[in-house]
């Protein structure tokens, strides 16, 4: 029988604890008493194998804020379903308490209030005691690490991605898959891969030239006298997404049918256990959840979703485990003649304030730091309202970037790509380090050109069907392109081809016209030998000559149409 444990199983007392209270007389210390290490960690052993779950780290270190999405469109089959249910909605769906430790670690309600009385989640010394923690308790544990690890801060733009395969390694990963690792370049990743203790594995990665698998595609792990093989599934539109001028020996793709032959070739070999490490994002998970036969768990990565249970697809599991190191799922399975007969999954919340760091990856964090200390920690300004980025569309964060194209591009209209990754910075001061978080990769350029407004309609109608076709097959991007200096209203429901309309330059209210030509600044072009200024230094410099960033009404130019019933 299959069996589910809820988020934070022993801390939904606490829920009724601060309900109770009320926001305005919650403090942090009151906070770290009800909230313990135990109970955060608390689980009843069950079965013969364990597996931890992190993904989408995106070379967050050390702890941080991170407010979850306001907005999680599905479309089809997908409308209502998790991940597209976010806020109250979501707290309604698996009855977590408004301002509860679980309201604030997986929805955005009052998150900044909250962040005042749970403080900063993550950080990888925090990780390594929950590792530690599991493995105490259960020795034959398989860590497995879903990419998009090696990008995302300024430390692993500095050291070419060797800070975090440094973390991996003391951390004791098993098994990594990929996505932004290739914006490191083929030469780079190959030498990373070379310091890494555990595989990097890929069974959709093709050599180009050949059409033959580049990678590893799975490993098999005797843990407990049982095997278990372990698929490495990377992010399949790396080459549509990502510059593939940065890694052109390699093609990448669903490759469905090739995943449907890897897991019968493990069967073939008798294995108790089939694990699919995904990056396909859990839409794309979930349909092939239903397509390939004989995947036990599916761990899913590159949405930065936090679903507090699994989802269960015909007999496939899939754990989605969030980001940033807000979490770490821990995944205790029974399997018997080759197959999982019941489950039973936390998603631990990595809540600082309460989980000790461990001695070790402290000490190795701030080794790796030390030399940056100075640039990371300058304040470069200060915001009154907090600056986030997650969402279909724009956050305070992306507004922000955009602002700086248009004022120092002297553009008309700013392009910023639809990523989902960056922490969160709450109202006071903003550091070099919050800048990073949110811009910092291998491809940064601005650049400034022009663009019909033709184009510009045909670009966005393109990132559209990326996002929302209803086919996740056919989802290839992030989120929508966030936009400055243009208004518009979307219909994510509707064709291909027809989902933008009343595209309005915002500075006169004036109608895009499709034959003029319109002055476009924007960065994290996918082309070589794009040329301008590094972003982060542009935002810099835009924080630095308003010095205070007032509040503002966030995607007020955006209207979406289509949404009743969601």
């Amino acid at each position: 029988m299959i069996s589910r444990r809820h988020f934070l199983q022993a801390g939904l007392a606490t829920s009724a604890i601060f309900a109770a209270l009320g926001t305005s007389n919650r403090t942090r210390a009151l906070a770290q008493q009800s909230l313990t290490q135990d109970q955060l960690l608390q689980f009843d052993d069950f079965g013969n194998l364990t597996l931890i779950h992190v993904t989408d780290a995106h070379a967050h270190l050390t702890p941080i804020h991170f407010r979850e999405p306001d907005t999680n469109i599905g479309v089809g089959g997908a409308a209502g379903r998790v991940p597209h249910v976010v806020g109250k909605a979501f707290q309604q769906m698996f009855n977590i308490a408004p301002g509860s430790p679980e309201a604030y670690a997986l929805t955005y309600p009052d998150f900044a209030a909250l962040a005042q009385t749970y403080g900063r989640m993550g950080g990888f010394d925090r990780i390594a005691t929950i590792v530690g923690a599991i493995r105490a308790a259960r020795p034959d544990s398989l860590l497995l690490d879903g990419g998009d690890t090696w990008h995302g801060s300024l430390t692993s733009l500095k050291t070419g991605g060797e800070d975090m395969v440094r973390v991996q390694n003391l951390l004791g990963v098993d098994a990594m898959t990929s996505h932004w690792e290739f914006t490191l370049g083929t030469g780079r990743v190959q030498e990373l891969i070379k310091m890494c203790r555990f595989p990097f594995l890929g069974a959709n990665i093709y050599d180009a030239e050949w059409d033959e698998p580049a990678f590893e595609p799975y490993r098999i792990f005797d843990k407990g006298g049982l095997a278990v093989g372990v698929i490495g599934q990377a992010f399949p539109y790396l080459p549509i997404a990502n510059p593939k001028w940065m890694f052109p020996e390699y093609s990448f793709g669903i490759r469905e049918e090739r995943m449907q032959e890897v897991v019968d070739e493990l069967r073939a070999q008798k294995v108790d256990l089939v694990v699919c490490l995904s990056h396909n994002g859990f839409d794309v998970d979930h349909k092939m959840a239903g397509r390939v036969r004989g995947i036990d768990v599916i761990l899913s990565g590159h949405t930065h979703d936090a679903v507090p249970e699994p989802v269960l697809v015909g007999e496939t599991i899939i754990i989605a485990s969030g980001s940033h190191g807000k979490f770490v799922s821990r995944v205790d399975l029974e399997v018997q003649g080759g197959r999982m007969t019941g489950f039973r999954h936390k998603l631990i919340p990595v809540f600082s304030d309460v989980i000790q760091p461990d001695a070790a990856m402290t000490g190795l964090i701030d080794e790796i730091r030390a030399p940056f200390k100075a640039e990371l920690e300058e304040v470069i300004g200060q915001t009154e309202a907090p600056l986030y980025r997650r969402g279909n569309f724009n956050g305070s964060w992306d507004d922000v970037i955009c602002d700086a194209i248009l004022s120092e591009r002297e553009a008309e209209i700013a392009l910023s790509p639809g990523v989902r990754w960056g922490a969160s910075v709450l109202p006071g001061p903003i550091t070099r380090e919050d800048i990073h978080s949110v811009t910092s990769m291998t491809y940064g350029q601005v650049y400034r050109t022009e663009m019909t407004g033709e184009t510009l309609k045909t670009v966005m109608e393109d990132v559209a069907d990326n996002i929302f076709n209803a086919d996740p097959y056919y989802q290839q991007g992030g989120d929508m392109v966030r936009l400055g200096g243009l208004a518009y209203t979307i219909d994510p429901g509707a064709a291909m081809g027809s989902r933008i309309s009343d595209m309005r330059l915002l500075r006169d209210d004036s109608p895009i016209e499709a034959a003029r030509s319109y002055v476009v600044g924007g960065w994290a072009s996918v082309n070589e030998g794009t040329e301008g200024p590094q972003i982060w230094d542009l935002v810099e410099s835009h924080i630095r000559r308003l010095g205070t960033l007032p509040a503002r009404d966030t995607a007020s130019h955006i209207t979406i149409k289509g949404l009743e019933g969601q």
